[in-house]
């Protein structure tokens, strides 16, 4: 943990070039920002502080305050390394740094390190597991809502497909409270090489979709279980939903199924339970 507040610049110009990662991250969010993330939020900056000191692979490259955020962050700020850059600007300035009216005004601009592939995560997880497995999810607020699901059950790695979207945009990291800084995560692969490699590591795999042929109440306790969510709207595809099981979650007919992130969270709830993981 550091010693000292880093030191604090001025920022009076949106186009100063010691701010350039924090400039227009709306767009940015669209095309990438080649392993680097922002972190929005009091909260989120906290989470990525606690990261860092957990060794979990991620760190802070430069801090962008709104200045009448600061005193209030100080705490937090004492946690980061003193060559982590901090910087203040005014609402005017700092609304046009990031593109967008920013009244939260505390931003991170954070590099993630050393990630495992999928092989190497599945390979390091507890011989009592449980894995959040995703298959196309396209939305970041879903995305950022089922690592918030996963956070709060006691999941230990979310292994998705490359069709997923990445977890480590903005908006997903908010929506996440900062969990996708907690909880291991690997994006890789098809979805089929990502059912073998779980199958081969012993795991129960199953499939959510409003067809399951079990209901999620008698899903049987087993020491790995990873549960599978399918993209919004379409879910599962067929050809995944006939090689594994299949649960549902019952519900009054009338409508066709829930929310992803909804379901992930009922359905993580009720396997922690059998599990004795809550």
């Amino acid at each position: 943990m550091a010693s000292a507040l880093p030191p604090v610049q001025r920022i009076d110009d949106a186009a100063d070039p010691r701010i350039a990662g924090f400039v227009s991250i709306k767009e940015r969010d669209l095309t990438g920002r080649q392993g680097r993330f922002i972190a929005e939020g009091t909260v989120v900056l906290r989470m990525l502080a606690a990261a860092h000191e957990a060794g979990r692979g991620f760190a802070a490259e430069a801090i962008l305050l709104l200045e009448n955020r600061f005193a209030g962050v100080q705490d937090i700020l004492e946690r980061f390394p003193s060559t982590v850059p901090v910087y203040v600007a005014n609402a005017q300035v700092f609304d046009a740094i990031a593109g967008f009216n920013m009244h939260r005004g505390v931003l991170a601009l954070g590099r993630r390190e050393g990630a495992p592939g999928r092989d190497a995560l599945i390979a390091s997880l507890p011989a009592s597991s449980l894995v959040l497995a995703a298959c196309g999810i396209s939305n970041h607020d879903n995305m950022g809502a089922l690592f918030r699901n996963a956070a709060a059950f006691g999941v230990d790695a979310v292994v998705m497909d490359e069709t997923s979207c990445d977890p480590m945009y903005r908006k997903a990291i908010r929506v996440s409270v900062g969990s996708v800084l907690t909880v291991p995560f690997v994006r890789e692969g098809s979805v089929a090489a990502m059912l073998e490699r779980l199958q081969q590591a012993g795991f129960a795999i199953w499939g959510l979709s409003p067809a399951g042929e079990t209901d999620l109440g008698a899903i049987p306790p087993a020491a790995r279980t990873a549960l599978l969510m399918g993209t919004e709207g379409e879910g599962l595809p067929q050809s995944v939903l006939t090689s594994i099981r299949t649960a549902r979650i019952r519900q009054r007919p009338g409508l066709d199924s829930l929310n992803v992130s909804t379901a992930a969270g009922i359905a993580l709830h009720q396997v922690a339970l059998i599990n004795g993981r809550i």
